[in-house]
């Protein structure tokens, strides 16, 4: 069956604001009462909250660029069969926060993996199922890395990729920029450096829009 919801997805360096983002547009197309599916890469499905521990948190075991990229894939893979194809499939929207392109800008930019093993990757977990609309919150680097240390409600360690050097997220960035370029009708750079009620109001246009029947601009429903 051939999905038919929306799928959307928030892509960005870590620190760029989209986990927010994320989070108001779900809750914003709820309250407009429309049928959503939050979720997360990785860790959208039970097997992938495993992953998540093992590829965010334990940073004393070395892996190489390609396992990572397998173990990634290996979250994809189950998150597509078990959450996301059938939400589409129901005419849910799905608002997830990362998908495949993080997977061509860390894996790909950021540890310099072949474009060709990533790209066949990505193809095995997902069945060639995409994003109809992404949003990319572009922030640099170091504006990006003083929020994740200056935050004031941060509670938890730095992950395995939020201690990364600054030139691997200039390469990430790089890459994300690059998908953007080559994917300009699906992909839609926002500023991360704006007030996030002003982001908010930028997805909301843009998603509202796209739904039949569309709903109004301008959102009054940002929290």
């Amino acid at each position: 069956m051939a999905p038919s919801g929306l799928f959307i997805s928030f892509e960005g360096i870590d620190g760029c604001g989209k986990t927010t983002q994320t989070a108001w547009l779900a809750d914003a197309l709820e309250r407009a009462g429309r049928q959503v599916v939050k979720t997360q890469e990785p860790g959208g499905t039970l097997i992938g909250r495993r992953l998540r521990d093992l590829l965010l948190t334990d940073g004393a075991a070395p892996r190489a660029p390609q396992t990572e990229a397998l173990l990634f894939a290996a979250d994809r893979a189950q998150h597509v069969a078990e959450v996301i194809r059938p939400a589409l499939e129901r005419g849910d929207i799905v608002v997830c926060d990362r998908f495949t392109d993080s997977t061509r800008a860390y894996q790909g930019g950021g540890r310099r993996l072949p474009s060709d093993f990533v790209e066949t990757v990505i193809g095995v977990a997902t069945g060639g199922l995409e994003p109809r609309l992404t949003f990319l919150l572009d922030l640099p680097a170091d504006v990006a890395r003083a929020r994740l240390t200056q935050h004031p409600r941060r509670e938890r360690a730095a992950d395995r990729f939020e201690t990364e050097e600054p030139a691997f997220y200039e390469r990430v960035r790089a890459a994300f920029l690059d998908l953007a370029r080559a994917h300009p009708a699906r992909v839609r750079v926002l500023d991360a450096a704006q007030p996030p009620d002003a982001i908010h109001a930028l997805v909301w246009n843009a998603v509202a829009a796209r739904l039949s029947p569309p709903l109004p601009q301008a959102s009054s429903l940002a929290p």
